[in-house]
């Protein structure tokens, strides 16, 4: 078997990959939130969810089912508005928040999130953005052939859901630490206040994208 077709394909998807992960999005703004407004632990869960939301874009892919959604201009939409609606109350939720508090000790004390639902935070975010999902379909009908078999596929899209996964928690790491989080403290509320306004920015320019 030849792999330097597939060798050629495995670097151009992950040079992709990687400009598309350093180019700020939905993803990196929920990090940066979890990060500073909930700490160290809560934002490495949202980034593993980040990590395995973007498997569900690469399942469809290789099922075929990704076809079918380039194809169809509804269920394409669907999945556009339901990403710019979470995005939208993840927004709200955050303009509706009370920040966080440097105590006494000047230590920050992070807000309650379960391991769960800052999960949930990260995979919801990625798996329903239309940006990952026009991302791997190019992926998986432009740069990757399709004669090339499936469990090569399969190898492509695991280090995807690896490598985005690292890469939000080494983000994770270098934003909890305690100066980072002190610097953004000293606005207040307004810091979460502004990264609402930011995804609802977000949600909107998502829902009437065409």
């Amino acid at each position: 078997m030849d792999f330097t077709l597939y060798i050629n394909e495995f670097m151009i998807l992950m040079t992709a990959l990687l400009i598309a992960l350093i180019a700020p999005g939905p993803d990196f703004a929920m990090v940066f939130k979890q990060s500073i407004t909930y700490g160290r632990r809560a934002s490495i869960f949202t980034s593993i969810g980040i990590g395995l939301g973007s498997s569900i874009h690469i399942i469809y892919c290789i099922l075929g089912i990704g076809l079918i959604i380039s194809k169809s201009i509804i269920l394409f939409n669907i999945i556009k508005f339901l990403g710019a609606a979470y995005l939208i109350y993840l927004g709200i939720s955050s303009l509706r928040s009370k920040g966080f508090k440097i105590d006494k000790n000047n230590s920050i004390s992070d807000k309650n999130m379960s391991d769960f639902k800052s999960f949930m935070v990260g995979f919801l975010c990625n798996a329903l953005n239309p940006k990952a999902t026009l991302f791997f379909l190019s992926m998986f009908t432009v740069v990757i052939s399709i004669d090339t078999p499936i469990f090569i596929q399969a190898i492509y899209g695991l280090f995807c859901v690896l490598i985005a996964t690292l890469y939000f928690v080494i983000t994770s790491l270098f934003l909890t630490k305690d100066s980072v989080r002190r610097f953004f403290n000293k606005f207040g509320v307004w810091f979460d206040r502004t990264v609402g306004v930011v995804l609802i920015a977000l949600g909107l320019k998502i829902a009437l994208s065409k």
